[in-house]
Protein backbone atom coordinates (compact mmCIF):
# COMPACT_ATOMS: atom_id res chain seq x y z
CA UNK A 1 0.00 0.00 0.00
CA UNK A 2 1.46 3.38 -0.95
CA UNK A 3 3.00 5.24 1.96
CA UNK A 4 2.19 8.67 0.56
CA UNK A 5 -1.47 8.42 1.49
CA UNK A 6 -2.70 9.14 5.01
CA UNK A 7 -4.06 5.78 6.12
CA UNK A 8 -5.78 5.03 9.40
CA UNK A 9 -6.42 1.31 9.14
CA UNK A 10 -7.13 -0.90 12.11
CA UNK A 11 -7.77 -4.60 11.60
CA UNK A 12 -10.16 -6.45 13.83
CA UNK A 13 -11.77 -9.86 13.84
CA UNK A 14 -14.04 -11.00 11.00
CA UNK A 15 -16.73 -8.44 10.32
CA UNK A 16 -19.25 -10.05 7.94
CA UNK A 17 -21.73 -7.69 7.03
CA UNK A 18 -31.83 -1.09 -0.08
CA UNK A 19 -34.62 -0.38 1.19
CA UNK A 20 -37.06 1.15 -1.25
CA UNK A 21 -36.22 4.76 -1.77
CA UNK A 22 -38.65 7.21 -0.17
CA UNK A 23 -41.19 8.84 -2.43
CA UNK A 24 -41.77 12.53 -1.84
CA UNK A 25 -45.23 13.53 -0.75
CA UNK A 26 -47.20 15.12 -3.53
CA UNK A 27 -48.88 18.39 -2.74
CA UNK A 28 -52.55 18.85 -3.57
CA UNK A 29 -52.85 20.80 -6.80
CA UNK A 30 -55.84 22.56 -8.28
CA UNK A 31 -57.22 20.76 -11.26
CA UNK A 32 -56.30 22.38 -14.53
CA UNK A 33 -57.54 21.64 -18.06
CA UNK A 34 -55.46 18.87 -19.58
CA UNK A 35 -53.55 19.78 -22.72
CA UNK A 36 -53.56 16.77 -25.05
CA UNK A 37 -50.30 17.78 -26.73
CA UNK A 38 -48.32 17.85 -23.45
CA UNK A 39 -47.61 14.32 -22.15
CA UNK A 40 -46.80 13.85 -18.46
CA UNK A 41 -43.09 13.54 -17.56
CA UNK A 42 -41.82 10.20 -16.22
CA UNK A 43 -42.40 10.94 -12.52
CA UNK A 44 -40.76 7.73 -11.21
CA UNK A 45 -37.40 8.85 -12.62
CA UNK A 46 -37.61 12.03 -10.55
CA UNK A 47 -38.65 10.18 -7.42
CA UNK A 48 -35.87 7.62 -7.68
CA UNK A 49 -32.99 9.91 -8.59
CA UNK A 50 -30.41 10.87 -5.97
CA UNK A 51 -28.13 12.62 -8.40
CA UNK A 52 -31.13 14.87 -8.91
CA UNK A 53 -31.40 18.34 -10.35
CA UNK A 54 -32.02 19.62 -6.81
CA UNK A 55 -28.75 18.08 -5.59
CA UNK A 56 -26.78 19.34 -8.59
CA UNK A 57 -28.28 22.80 -8.13
CA UNK A 58 -27.13 22.78 -4.48
CA UNK A 59 -23.59 22.00 -5.67
CA UNK A 60 -23.72 24.81 -8.23
CA UNK A 61 -25.04 27.22 -5.59
CA UNK A 62 -22.12 26.47 -3.28
CA UNK A 63 -19.77 26.86 -6.22
CA UNK A 64 -21.04 30.39 -6.90
CA UNK A 65 -20.74 31.35 -3.22
CA UNK A 66 -17.21 29.98 -3.07
CA UNK A 67 -16.16 32.00 -6.11
CA UNK A 68 -17.70 35.12 -4.55
CA UNK A 69 -15.57 34.74 -1.40
CA UNK A 70 -12.25 36.53 -1.27
CA UNK A 71 -9.05 35.00 0.16
CA UNK A 72 -8.18 36.01 3.71
CA UNK A 73 -5.03 37.89 4.65
CA UNK A 74 -3.46 34.68 5.98
CA UNK A 75 -3.73 33.08 2.56
CA UNK A 76 -6.29 30.50 3.70
CA UNK A 77 -9.62 30.28 1.96
CA UNK A 78 -12.15 32.74 3.31
CA UNK A 79 -14.61 31.01 5.65
CA UNK A 80 -17.51 32.98 4.23
CA UNK A 81 -16.72 31.79 0.71
CA UNK A 82 -15.12 28.32 0.97
CA UNK A 83 -17.14 25.28 1.86
CA UNK A 84 -16.77 21.65 2.79
CA UNK A 85 -18.82 18.79 1.42
CA UNK A 86 -20.19 15.78 3.29
CA UNK A 87 -21.54 12.86 1.28
CA UNK A 88 -23.21 10.24 3.46
CA UNK A 89 -24.17 6.77 2.35
CA UNK A 90 -27.90 6.34 1.93
CA UNK A 91 -29.81 4.72 3.54
CA UNK A 92 -27.45 3.77 6.40
CA UNK A 93 -27.81 5.28 9.85
CA UNK A 94 -24.04 5.21 10.27
CA UNK A 95 -23.84 7.53 7.27
CA UNK A 96 -26.70 9.79 8.38
CA UNK A 97 -25.41 10.18 11.94
CA UNK A 98 -21.94 10.80 10.53
CA UNK A 99 -23.42 13.65 8.51
CA UNK A 100 -25.03 14.94 11.71
CA UNK A 101 -21.59 15.04 13.39
CA UNK A 102 -20.09 16.91 10.43
CA UNK A 103 -22.99 19.36 10.45
CA UNK A 104 -22.71 20.03 14.19
CA UNK A 105 -18.97 20.65 13.94
CA UNK A 106 -19.26 23.08 11.05
CA UNK A 107 -22.04 24.98 12.78
CA UNK A 108 -19.91 25.31 15.92
CA UNK A 109 -16.99 26.77 14.03
CA UNK A 110 -19.21 28.73 11.62
CA UNK A 111 -17.94 27.17 8.45
CA UNK A 112 -20.02 26.34 5.43
CA UNK A 113 -20.93 22.72 4.75
CA UNK A 114 -23.05 21.11 2.06
CA UNK A 115 -24.50 17.73 3.05
CA UNK A 116 -25.90 15.36 0.42
CA UNK A 117 -26.97 11.70 0.44
CA UNK A 118 -24.98 9.33 -1.78
CA UNK A 119 -26.82 6.33 -3.18
CA UNK A 120 -25.53 3.56 -5.40
CA UNK A 121 -28.90 3.74 -7.17
CA UNK A 122 -28.03 7.08 -8.74
CA UNK A 123 -24.45 7.88 -7.68
CA UNK A 124 -22.73 11.22 -8.04
CA UNK A 125 -19.81 11.43 -10.43
CA UNK A 126 -16.49 12.94 -9.47
CA UNK A 127 -16.90 15.44 -12.31
CA UNK A 128 -20.03 16.84 -10.65
CA UNK A 129 -17.72 18.59 -8.19
CA UNK A 130 -15.25 20.02 -10.67
CA UNK A 131 -14.86 23.79 -10.15
CA UNK A 132 -17.31 23.62 -7.20
CA UNK A 133 -14.72 25.15 -4.88
CA UNK A 134 -15.00 22.66 -2.02
CA UNK A 135 -11.90 22.56 0.16
CA UNK A 136 -12.68 19.26 1.88
CA UNK A 137 -15.00 16.36 1.13
CA UNK A 138 -15.99 13.79 3.75
CA UNK A 139 -17.21 10.39 2.53
CA UNK A 140 -19.22 9.02 5.43
CA UNK A 141 -19.71 5.26 5.74
CA UNK A 142 -18.47 4.47 2.21
CA UNK A 143 -15.53 4.91 -0.15
CA UNK A 144 -17.58 5.10 -3.34
CA UNK A 145 -17.87 2.90 -6.43
CA UNK A 146 -14.75 2.00 -8.39
CA UNK A 147 -12.18 4.82 -7.88
CA UNK A 148 -14.67 7.53 -6.95
CA UNK A 149 -12.71 8.79 -3.93
CA UNK A 150 -9.44 8.96 -5.86
CA UNK A 151 -11.07 10.67 -8.85
CA UNK A 152 -12.78 13.15 -6.52
CA UNK A 153 -9.37 14.16 -5.15
CA UNK A 154 -8.57 15.71 -8.53
CA UNK A 155 -11.19 18.40 -7.85
CA UNK A 156 -11.18 18.65 -4.04
CA UNK A 157 -7.94 19.45 -2.15
CA UNK A 158 -8.73 17.08 0.72
CA UNK A 159 -10.85 13.91 0.64
CA UNK A 160 -11.43 12.15 3.97
CA UNK A 161 -13.04 8.70 3.97
CA UNK A 162 -14.69 6.84 6.87
CA UNK A 163 -15.73 3.19 6.61
CA UNK A 164 -15.68 0.02 8.69
CA UNK A 165 -16.40 -2.72 6.15
CA UNK A 166 -13.96 -5.58 5.65
CA UNK A 167 -14.90 -5.48 1.97
CA UNK A 168 -13.70 -1.87 1.76
CA UNK A 169 -10.42 -2.81 3.40
CA UNK A 170 -9.96 -5.58 0.84
CA UNK A 171 -10.68 -3.18 -2.06
CA UNK A 172 -8.09 -0.55 -1.19
CA UNK A 173 -4.97 -2.36 -2.49
CA UNK A 174 -6.79 -2.98 -5.79
CA UNK A 175 -7.49 0.72 -6.36
CA UNK A 176 -3.89 1.53 -7.20
CA UNK A 177 -1.75 4.32 -5.80
CA UNK A 178 -3.65 6.37 -3.25
CA UNK A 179 -3.35 10.15 -3.85
CA UNK A 180 -1.56 12.06 -1.11
CA UNK A 181 -4.63 14.24 -0.48
CA UNK A 182 -6.87 11.25 0.31
CA UNK A 183 -7.11 10.33 3.97
CA UNK A 184 -8.56 6.91 4.76
CA UNK A 185 -10.09 6.06 8.13
CA UNK A 186 -10.94 2.37 7.73
CA UNK A 187 -11.37 0.83 11.16
CA UNK A 188 -13.06 -2.57 11.25
CA UNK A 189 -13.14 -2.63 15.06
CA UNK A 190 -15.81 0.08 15.34
CA UNK A 191 -18.63 1.48 13.29
CA UNK A 192 -17.66 4.25 10.91
CA UNK A 193 -20.08 6.61 12.67
CA UNK A 194 -18.05 6.19 15.87
CA UNK A 195 -14.90 7.12 13.95
CA UNK A 196 -16.63 10.19 12.50
CA UNK A 197 -17.82 11.42 15.90
CA UNK A 198 -14.38 10.84 17.42
CA UNK A 199 -12.76 12.70 14.53
CA UNK A 200 -14.95 15.81 14.76
CA UNK A 201 -14.95 15.83 18.57
CA UNK A 202 -11.14 15.87 18.62
CA UNK A 203 -11.07 18.46 15.87
CA UNK A 204 -13.45 20.70 17.79
CA UNK A 205 -11.51 20.31 21.02
CA UNK A 206 -8.32 21.34 19.25
CA UNK A 207 -9.66 24.37 17.42
CA UNK A 208 -8.86 27.91 18.58
CA UNK A 209 -11.52 29.46 16.42
CA UNK A 210 -13.20 31.05 19.45
CA UNK A 211 -12.36 30.70 23.12
CA UNK A 212 -16.06 30.41 23.98
CA UNK A 213 -16.62 27.32 21.83
CA UNK A 214 -17.82 24.32 23.78
CA UNK A 215 -15.53 21.31 23.32
CA UNK A 216 -18.50 18.99 22.80
CA UNK A 217 -20.55 18.64 19.67
CA UNK A 218 -23.75 18.36 21.75
CA UNK A 219 -25.34 19.57 24.87
CA UNK A 220 -25.26 17.02 27.72
CA UNK A 221 -28.81 15.72 27.17
CA UNK A 222 -28.40 15.28 23.41
CA UNK A 223 -24.97 13.68 23.84
CA UNK A 224 -26.27 10.95 26.15
CA UNK A 225 -29.27 10.20 23.94
CA UNK A 226 -27.25 10.06 20.69
CA UNK A 227 -24.43 8.09 22.31
CA UNK A 228 -26.90 5.38 23.37
CA UNK A 229 -28.30 5.18 19.84
CA UNK A 230 -24.80 4.93 18.35
CA UNK A 231 -23.93 2.05 20.66
CA UNK A 232 -26.83 0.05 19.26
CA UNK A 233 -26.04 1.02 15.68
CA UNK A 234 -22.45 -0.13 16.18
CA UNK A 235 -23.57 -3.38 17.82
CA UNK A 236 -25.61 -4.19 14.70
CA UNK A 237 -23.11 -2.83 12.14
CA UNK A 238 -20.34 -5.05 13.53
CA UNK A 239 -22.78 -7.93 14.07
CA UNK A 240 -21.81 -8.32 17.68
CA UNK A 241 -25.40 -8.52 18.97
CA UNK A 242 -24.13 -8.00 22.52
CA UNK A 243 -26.56 -5.33 23.69
CA UNK A 244 -30.01 -6.38 24.91
CA UNK A 245 -32.66 -6.49 22.17
CA UNK A 246 -30.44 -5.11 19.41
CA UNK A 247 -32.51 -6.88 16.75
CA UNK A 248 -35.71 -5.30 18.06
CA UNK A 249 -33.92 -1.94 18.00
CA UNK A 250 -32.99 -2.57 14.36
CA UNK A 251 -36.59 -3.46 13.54
CA UNK A 252 -37.79 -0.09 14.83
CA UNK A 253 -34.88 1.79 13.27
CA UNK A 254 -35.73 0.44 9.82
CA UNK A 255 -39.02 2.29 10.09
CA UNK A 256 -37.07 5.57 10.17
CA UNK A 257 -35.12 4.95 6.96
CA UNK A 258 -37.60 6.75 4.75
CA UNK A 259 -36.59 10.00 6.48
CA UNK A 260 -32.86 9.79 5.79
CA UNK A 261 -32.71 11.73 2.52
CA UNK A 262 -31.85 15.30 3.52
CA UNK A 263 -32.79 16.57 0.06
CA UNK A 264 -36.42 15.48 0.41
CA UNK A 265 -36.48 15.78 4.21
CA UNK A 266 -34.62 18.91 5.39
CA UNK A 267 -35.51 18.11 9.02
CA UNK A 268 -33.73 14.75 9.12
CA UNK A 269 -30.87 15.86 11.38
CA UNK A 270 -33.18 17.39 13.98
CA UNK A 271 -35.13 14.12 13.89
CA UNK A 272 -31.98 12.04 14.36
CA UNK A 273 -31.13 14.09 17.45
CA UNK A 274 -34.48 13.15 18.95
CA UNK A 275 -34.32 9.37 18.39
CA UNK A 276 -34.28 7.60 21.76
CA UNK A 277 -33.15 4.04 22.48
CA UNK A 278 -35.95 3.42 24.99
CA UNK A 279 -38.65 4.49 22.55
CA UNK A 280 -37.11 2.48 19.70
CA UNK A 281 -36.81 -0.66 21.82
CA UNK A 282 -40.43 -0.41 22.95
CA UNK A 283 -41.58 0.07 19.37
CA UNK A 284 -39.32 -2.69 18.06
CA UNK A 285 -40.51 -5.22 20.64
CA UNK A 286 -44.11 -4.45 19.73
CA UNK A 287 -43.45 -4.88 16.01
CA UNK A 288 -41.46 -8.09 16.59
CA UNK A 289 -44.24 -9.53 18.74
CA UNK A 290 -46.86 -8.76 16.10
CA UNK A 291 -44.73 -10.29 13.34
CA UNK A 292 -44.04 -13.48 15.31
CA UNK A 293 -47.73 -13.81 16.10
CA UNK A 294 -48.66 -13.28 12.44
CA UNK A 295 -46.05 -15.83 11.35
CA UNK A 296 -47.38 -18.41 13.82
CA UNK A 297 -50.92 -17.94 12.54
CA UNK A 298 -49.75 -18.30 8.94
CA UNK A 299 -48.03 -21.67 9.44
CA UNK A 300 -50.78 -24.25 9.16
CA UNK A 301 -49.63 -27.09 6.93
CA UNK A 302 -45.84 -27.15 6.45
CA UNK A 303 -44.46 -29.89 4.19
CA UNK A 304 -41.19 -31.79 4.11
CA UNK A 305 -38.56 -31.17 1.45
CA UNK A 306 -35.23 -32.76 0.55
CA UNK A 307 -32.66 -29.97 0.53
CA UNK A 308 -30.54 -30.30 -2.61
CA UNK A 309 -32.41 -33.53 -3.49
CA UNK A 310 -31.43 -34.85 -0.08
CA UNK A 311 -27.74 -33.93 -0.23
CA UNK A 312 -28.27 -31.51 2.67
CA UNK A 313 -30.89 -33.54 4.52
CA UNK A 314 -34.59 -32.86 5.04
CA UNK A 315 -36.45 -30.00 6.67
CA UNK A 316 -39.88 -28.39 6.82
CA UNK A 317 -40.96 -25.81 4.26
CA UNK A 318 -43.95 -23.67 3.40
CA UNK A 319 -45.13 -21.59 0.46
CA UNK A 320 -45.45 -17.96 1.54
CA UNK A 321 -46.58 -16.22 -1.64
CA UNK A 322 -47.94 -12.82 -0.63
CA UNK A 323 -46.35 -13.05 2.83
CA UNK A 324 -42.66 -12.73 1.97
CA UNK A 325 -42.25 -9.85 4.44
CA UNK A 326 -42.71 -12.39 7.23
CA UNK A 327 -40.21 -14.85 5.75
CA UNK A 328 -37.68 -14.39 8.56
CA UNK A 329 -40.14 -15.02 11.38
CA UNK A 330 -41.84 -17.87 9.49
CA UNK A 331 -38.46 -19.47 8.82
CA UNK A 332 -37.39 -19.37 12.46
CA UNK A 333 -40.65 -20.96 13.62
CA UNK A 334 -40.32 -23.63 10.91
CA UNK A 335 -36.77 -24.29 12.08
CA UNK A 336 -38.01 -25.07 15.57
CA UNK A 337 -40.83 -27.26 14.22
CA UNK A 338 -38.40 -29.06 11.92
CA UNK A 339 -36.04 -29.88 14.78
CA UNK A 340 -38.94 -31.11 16.89
CA UNK A 341 -39.96 -33.43 14.03
CA UNK A 342 -36.49 -35.00 13.95
CA UNK A 343 -35.44 -33.23 10.77
CA UNK A 344 -32.64 -30.72 10.23
CA UNK A 345 -33.26 -27.53 12.29
CA UNK A 346 -33.88 -25.48 9.14
CA UNK A 347 -37.01 -23.70 7.97
CA UNK A 348 -37.47 -23.13 4.23
CA UNK A 349 -39.78 -20.31 3.16
CA UNK A 350 -40.61 -20.42 -0.55
CA UNK A 351 -42.33 -17.70 -2.58
CA UNK A 352 -42.48 -16.13 -6.03
CA UNK A 353 -40.64 -12.81 -6.33
CA UNK A 354 -40.84 -10.94 -9.64
CA UNK A 355 -41.48 -14.18 -11.47
CA UNK A 356 -38.59 -16.05 -9.79
CA UNK A 357 -38.96 -18.76 -7.16
CA UNK A 358 -37.02 -17.70 -4.08
CA UNK A 359 -36.05 -19.95 -1.19
CA UNK A 360 -35.18 -18.40 2.19
CA UNK A 361 -33.49 -20.63 4.76
CA UNK A 362 -33.46 -19.86 8.48
CA UNK A 363 -32.14 -21.78 11.47
CA UNK A 364 -32.22 -21.37 15.23
CA UNK A 365 -29.33 -23.81 15.68
CA UNK A 366 -25.86 -22.33 16.18
CA UNK A 367 -24.11 -25.35 14.65
CA UNK A 368 -26.10 -25.32 11.39
CA UNK A 369 -24.87 -23.40 8.35
CA UNK A 370 -27.57 -22.53 5.82
CA UNK A 371 -25.20 -20.40 3.72
CA UNK A 372 -23.46 -23.51 2.35
CA UNK A 373 -26.74 -24.66 0.81
CA UNK A 374 -27.54 -21.21 -0.58
CA UNK A 375 -24.08 -20.81 -2.14
CA UNK A 376 -24.41 -24.17 -3.89
CA UNK A 377 -27.36 -22.70 -5.78
CA UNK A 378 -25.87 -19.29 -6.54
CA UNK A 379 -27.23 -17.50 -3.47
CA UNK A 380 -25.64 -16.30 -0.27
CA UNK A 381 -26.14 -14.97 3.21
CA UNK A 382 -25.05 -15.79 6.72
CA UNK A 383 -24.90 -19.10 8.53
CA UNK A 384 -28.29 -18.61 10.19
CA UNK A 385 -30.02 -16.72 7.37
CA UNK A 386 -29.57 -17.19 3.62
CA UNK A 387 -31.51 -17.28 0.37
CA UNK A 388 -31.27 -18.24 -3.28
CA UNK A 389 -33.32 -18.50 -6.47
CA UNK A 390 -34.40 -21.92 -7.73
CA UNK A 391 -36.00 -23.29 -10.86
CA UNK A 392 -39.50 -24.61 -10.31
CA UNK A 393 -38.71 -28.00 -11.82
CA UNK A 394 -35.75 -28.37 -9.47
CA UNK A 395 -37.86 -27.41 -6.46
CA UNK A 396 -40.44 -30.00 -7.52
CA UNK A 397 -37.79 -32.71 -7.17
CA UNK A 398 -37.15 -31.52 -3.62
CA UNK A 399 -40.82 -31.94 -2.74
CA UNK A 400 -41.20 -35.36 -4.37
CA UNK A 401 -40.68 -36.87 -0.90
CA UNK A 402 -44.30 -35.91 -0.18
CA UNK A 403 -45.74 -37.82 -3.12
Amino acid sequence: MPRRAHLFLQLAGPNPSQQPRPKPKHQMLRRRPRLPAAPSPPAPAHRRAFRSEAALEAIRSHSLQSKAGAPSSSGAADEAGSASLALYYYPTFAGAYGALAARLFHRRVRRRLLVLPFSSVEPFRAGDFEDAGFQTCYLLDFIGPKKFAFELSQFVPSVIVFDHQQSTLARIPKLGQCPSNVELHIDTSKSSVRSVFDYFSKKLAGTNYESQICENLFGLEDEERVSNVLEYIEDADLRRWQLPNTKEFQTALRGERAKLNCVTNPHVFEQLLQLDVGDLLTRGKSVAHDRVQAAGEFIQKPFKIQLGRGLYGECLAIRADGNSKLSHEIGLELSRMSAAAGLRPIGAVVFMQRGILKVCLRTTDNTTNTANIAKAYGGGGRTSSSSFALRMDEFNTWTSVNS
